[in-house]
């Protein structure tokens, strides 16, 4: 018996090591498969669409917040991974009585490498872990100090009702700590409706694509309200997946921050 605790300080009883792990976690499974755990991980959500070949060939046992519990149980996990953010508490109360649950709970780039390091060491992957932290962390440092650091950012994540990023989130972290930017909304918390008349003219807007897919159809109706305000549409994924993505991260922001300064 190996006693683990996860980021929510819970105590995790591991028999063995992991040979059938459940992730409820798009991210976290991108990680589990850039780890080489691909024998290993037989279920996935239905929001887990990378790697492809797991999204067209795994078992999907549900949505991040509304997992099926009886095929969860089917599959007769040994591990199964989830999120406090992503996943219900419902949920997570029940797949504990079927399987041990490790929860992570990632605000920073600090909180996203220590995740990817222990669920590595977890499933005997410490030495790809290891690299992958320190590829991570390398990345990031290769972003440096830009003309637009201090800009005022409205990122927004949803559409009827606007919904936008506040602080205590991974993205705030990202936005703030990692690129320097001020967030309009750093008075709120989480993920708050916004009315677009309310909110101080910002520097730049970005629509994010997921939750809510803006296009660049968007881009127009927001010009219209904020002449001023460079909109633009950003990939989500880079800012919100706290997972192995977050290698190629600093390569996307980097391009992004460029092309921001070249369209002022």
């Amino acid at each position: 018996m190996k006693i683990i605790q996860d980021q929510m300080g819970n105590d995790v009883r591991l028999e063995n090591q992991p040979k059938r792990i459940v992730s409820l976690v798009p991210s976290q499974t991108e990680l589990l498969f850039d780890l080489g755990l691909d024998e290993e991980v037989v279920g996935i959500t239905k929001f887990c669409i990378h790697p492809h070949e797991w999204f067209r060939n795994k078992k999907r046992v549900g949505g991040t917040k509304d997992v099926k519990i009886d095929e969860v149980r089917a599959l007769n996990p040994d591990l199964i991974i989830g999120n406090k953010e992503e996943n219900s508490k419902r949920d997570i109360e029940a797949l504990q009585s079927l399987a041990p649950v490790w929860m992570s709970d990632v605000y920073t780039l600090q909180d996203s490498c220590s995740m990817i390091r222990n669920i590595a060491d977890i499933c005997g992957k410490s030495e790809r872990g290891t690299a992958l932290v320190d590829a991570i962390e390398s990345a990031f440092q290769t972003v440096e100090d830009h003309p637009l650091v201090g800009q005022r950012v409205l990122y927004l994540i949803w559409q009827h009702p606007y919904m936008g990023v506040a602080r205590n989130t991974f993205i705030d972290h990202v936005l703030t700590q990692q690129l320097g930017f001020s967030n309009v909304l750093e008075n709120l918390e989480r993920y708050p409706a916004v009315e677009l008349d309310s909110i101080d003219v910002p520097d730049i807007i970005m629509l994010s694509t997921e939750p809510f897919p803006f296009r660049e159809k968007h881009i127009e109706l927001f010009k219209s309200e904020f002449p001023k305000t460079k909109v633009i549409l950003v990939d989500g994924e880079y800012f919100s997946w706290y997972g192995s993505r977050l290698k190629d991260a600093p390569h996307y922001f980097k391009g992004l921050l460029k092309q921001i300064q070249l369209d002022n």
